[in-house]
């Protein structure tokens, strides 16, 4: 199941380095990148999960998470194995961290995603559990089969990118939830094994593109959910990305290795909410815990609810046109004249046979 491989170049020393993201790992025949998933093999750059998944299913657009694009409606989600960041908080460490090829259940080219994911209704397809970074050539494919299908297609992502690559991919994505995954580059080299800096890049170049984004935040107790990192990366926001940039912060719960720390208070994601709004951001979303004033749209200008959630059921709608059905004010994002009613499900699917 390999395929070749993009943005790599051979080394002096007899290395090839991978240049798809940050970690610029330099390889020997036959080894494999941090990633696990991107190889060298005969003296090029490989990945080896193209057309293998992890598993596939049915989700609210609002799992991902999705506010501002396409509300209520089902998105047909997979992943694969590996990741390029080692977070030790990891909550799909099953996937992301995994070294077994076996983990790959589901086998699926491009088409036959977009194929399925037509006839179960699904007006997107979303690239989540683990990174779309480290599988870009596979993440490509699929979204151009889904275009020509008129299926859009989500990057659920940490934005851990090199620019070039960074380029390619989003030229074929219409939306994003990038992993804001802390705003401290000590958070990032400890915690996540990597850097902030290429993350805020990607951040600021998705600004200038087509391709609706929302942020997500897990906010971690003692780790990165102080009152003065929150204030910095909501004041960051607001400078660099603008006002209307929705923001969701969730709560973590004890997993892989940070089995240590207690879940996140409800109380923690009310103040993080607080103060991103004092700092002039118009929408920010509470995740993971039951919230429905944390999870509901509110109208920036006039306050009128325009979106009620209840987890992942809408329980209101007051948007016309795209905009406050009470004062007129546009909301940023990608909405229809009605909402889906997909609701709050989860459908595990498997793969037809092609001839099927």
């Amino acid at each position: 199941m390999t395929h070749p491989g993009r943005y790599w170049h051979a080394l002096d020393d007899g290395r090839i380095q991978c240049d798809v993201c940050p970690r610029y790992c330099a390889l020997h025949e036959g080894q494999r990148g941090f990633c696990f998933v991107r190889a060298r093999e005969n003296d090029q750059i490989v990945l080896t999960t193209y057309g293998r998944s992890s598993g596939f299913c049915v989700d609210p657009i609002e799992k991902k998470p999705l506010n501002h694009f396409l509300p209520g409606t089902s998105v047909l989600s997979f992943g694969t194995a590996g990741c390029n960041l080692g977070c030790r908080f990891c909550q799909n460490w099953d996937m992301s961290k995994s070294r077994e090829m076996d983990t790959l259940a589901d086998a699926a080219g491009p088409d036959r995603i977009a194929a399925e994911a037509e006839r179960l209704g699904c007006r997107s397809v979303a690239f989540t559990y683990n990174d779309p970074v480290i599988f870009l050539e596979y993440a490509v494919d699929v979204a151009d089969a889904c275009r020509a299908r008129g299926i859009k297609t989500v990057a659920v992502t940490a934005g851990y990118i090199c620019d070039e690559p960074r380029r390619e991919m989003y030229r074929h994505m219409d939306a994003a939830n990038v992993d804001l995954k802390g705003f401290t580059e000590d958070f990032y080299r400890k915690i996540c094994f990597g850097h902030l800096q290429p993350v805020l890049d990607t951040l600021v170049y998705l600004k200038n593109t087509g391709v609706w984004f929302e942020i997500t935040t897990l906010l971690i107790p003692g780790e990165n959910d102080s009152d003065a990192e929150i204030d910095a990366m909501t004041r960051w926001i607001r400078a660099n990305l603008g006002p209307d940039r929705p923001l969701h912060f969730t709560a973590f719960h004890p997993d892989f290795k940070m089995l240590d720390k207690p879940p996140t208070p409800p109380s923690t994601l009310t103040r993080a909410r607080e103060i991103g709004l004092g700092n002039g951001l118009h929408y920010i979303y509470t995740g993971n815990v039951h919230d429905e004033s944390g999870g509901t749209t509110y109208c920036p200008t006039c306050g009128e609810p325009l979106i009620g959630r209840d987890w992942y059921r809408l329980t209101k709608w007051s948007i016309t046109s795209g905009g406050c059905r009470k004062c007129g004010t546009k909301i940023p994002g990608v909405f229809e004249s009605h909402p889906g009613s997909w609701g709050p499900r989860r459908l595990p699917v498997r793969m037809r046979p092609p001839s099927a």
